[in-house]
């Protein structure tokens, strides 16, 4: 069975939606069905239709998130360290086009959420970064050519 590298917050947040969706969502479908079912005719109920939509795409994340979590690989950066980008880095960079600085943890790929700065283990910018020290310029191909960063920091920890 495949292993998922993930940090133990977002272990935490998947187990938050797991139990968000089984407590709370799943029993939500279960009236709304019933509900519809109640309006009589189903071949012509668009409620019992979203309904029905609702419980199956609900059923699907429950068995994905079930087994990302049954298979997670808990990995806790505050016990890592050194001078190169390892997997739970925070990661200090500045673009060397815009001068612009920003700052991305990596993360395994079903935690990510670039909005917060979690960036995924397997996006390019992250395979660029891993094993590269303080002061490494990278160079990650994008949309609009290639992107160059260099490193100004690499922490572990909180």
């Amino acid at each position: 069975m495949q292993k998922f590298p993930m940090t133990a917050q977002g272990l935490q947040r998947l187990e938050e939606e797991l139990r968000r969706l089984k407590d709370k969502e799943r029993p939500e479908i279960i009236r709304a069905i019933a509900e519809a079912r109640s309006h009589g005719d189903l071949s012509e109920n668009a409620e019992y239709d979203a309904a029905r939509d609702r419980q199956s795409f609900t059923e699907g994340r429950i068995l994905e998130l079930e087994q990302i979590i049954s298979s997670a690989q808990v990995i806790d950066p505050s016990t890592l360290s050194g001078n190169s980008v390892k997997f739970g880095a925070k990661v200090l960079l500045v673009d060397e086009e815009t001068d612009k600085e920003m700052t991305y943890q990596i993360v395994g790929v079903h935690e990510a959420d670039i909005k917060q700065g979690l960036l995924s283990i397997s996006s390019p910018l992250a395979k660029a970064l891993i094993g590269k020290e303080k002061g490494s310029t990278v160079s990650v191909p994008a949309p609009g050519g290639d992107r160059s960063y260099e490193i100004l920091d690499i922490t572990y920890g909180a």
